[in-house]
């Protein structure tokens, strides 16, 4: 082989590796984006309960505690 088509050669294996790595970065960050979407429906649901519990659960600002 020449050297020209050797470097042909390198160049097309590096580029095989990197489409390879490409899709799997593009993968991961598909995965990440449903973990965190799914993270951000969690987080809603929860604020959500907080909300509606501490609107439930509201006693006067001038209200005296139980033991006075």
């Amino acid at each position: 082989m020449s050297s020209s088509e050797e470097r042909f050669v390198d160049i097309e294996l590096k580029l095989v590796h990197q489409e390879d790595l490409v899709e799997a970065l593009n993968q991961r960050v598909y995965e990440q984006q449903k973990q965190i979407d799914m993270l951000e429906d969690l987080v809603r649901a929860l604020a959500e309960r907080v909300r509606t519990s501490t609107l439930a659960n509201q006693t006067p600002l001038n209200e005296r505690p139980p033991h006075y």
